[in-house]
């Protein structure tokens, strides 16, 4: 499929910047592919900027860096009006959405008011500034960066913000010899993100979501991906399971990689893959998996053992 190798093409360019993370460059595409949002949650220096820098860079679209703060603004996200002495008229000055990829960095360091003025945004694909409503890009993706929550000056992104991110992911370490090879692409060739050339237009990504949204699904495996959101409804060690947007969320993002794959269909592997990403950061955990050092990953692990799997 022709789509196969533009998208292949992307995540091969990306590879010139980021070593070894094949696996996460995949994962940022087919959540673009799927017109969701992306939270990226690491410590410093793993590369979570130079991701969503490089995304953008392959793609030949716009792209906005805002760097969260504590005293970052709500208009300083969406936008605001600001009034013209000669005109005698408030202008909106557009804020950093109105652009293809946001780029938030370090999400969690800002005020929940600011945070906020991302839902609307995220959910709809506007934002509204003094009562008027105004269109974002097509392709409009958020690339949230966060550290994780135990370091000092963070503050907890709620529930329903969380739920509006398609996938959480970590990049973690290098491995020793990825770590090796990093350190000499740097010291030899010096090349930096913007020195990358787009590899696909944005009328082509465009194109690419179109088709991966016209992916066929079967009944049984729709009936799979359900299967599994209920399941997290069922377990002792959850608090709060996955909700019926969890399970769109699933099936579109089994689609966007069997698109990425080169097939016209979805397998129940396809489910597999995307479930720890798309639905772990949903569930909150019961005091009793707290107090046994549960994770969400481990819990989700072991119920896709219990839900059984459709044979096509």
């Amino acid at each position: 499929m022709q789509q196969t190798e533009k998208l292949n093409s992307i995540i091969d360019n990306i590879e010139k910047i980021l070593v070894g993370k094949r696996e996460v460059i995949e994962l940022a595409l087919i959540t673009m592919l799927t017109g969701g949002h992306l939270l990226l949650e690491d410590v410093p220096g793993v590369g979570k900027t130079t991701l969503g820098k490089a995304l953008a860079q392959s793609i030949a679209c716009t792209f906005a860096r805002i760097t969260f703060t504590p005293d970052t603004l709500p208009g300083d996200v969406t936008g605001m009006s600001i009034y013209h002495m000669q005109t005698g008229e408030f202008r909106y000055m557009p804020g950093a959405v109105m652009h293809d990829i946001l780029l938030a960095d370090e999400i969690n360091r800002t005020s929940p008011k600011t945070q906020a003025s991302l839902l609307e945004a995220m959910e709809e694909g506007q934002v509204s500034v003094e009562g008027k409503t105004y269109p974002l890009s097509p392709v409009f993706m958020v690339i949230a960066t966060q550290n994780p929550i135990e370091q000092l000056g963070t503050f907890a992104l709620p529930e329903a913000q969380l739920d509006r991110f398609l996938m959480k992911v970590s990049m973690g370490y290098p491995n020793r010899k990825e770590e090796e090879q990093e350190l000499i692409r740097r010291a030899l060739s010096g090349q930096t993100v913007k020195e990358l050339k787009p590899v696909v237009t944005l009328e082509e990504m465009c194109e690419i979501k179109k088709e991966a949204a016209q992916i066929q699904v079967h009944p049984d495996i729709l009936k799979y991906a359900v299967n599994l959101v209920r399941a997290t409804r069922k377990n002792d060690h959850i608090l709060l399971g996955a909700s019926p947007r969890a399970a769109v969320a699933l099936v579109k993002a089994a689609r966007s990689r069997a698109c990425l794959m080169g097939r016209d269909y979805v397998i129940p592997e396809d489910i597999a893959q995307m479930a720890q990403p798309v639905l772990s950061h949903r569930l909150i955990l019961s005091s009793k998996a707290e107090l046994e050092g549960r994770s969400q990953k481990e819990i989700l692990t072991s119920l896709m053992y219990q839900v059984e799997v459709p044979v096509l």
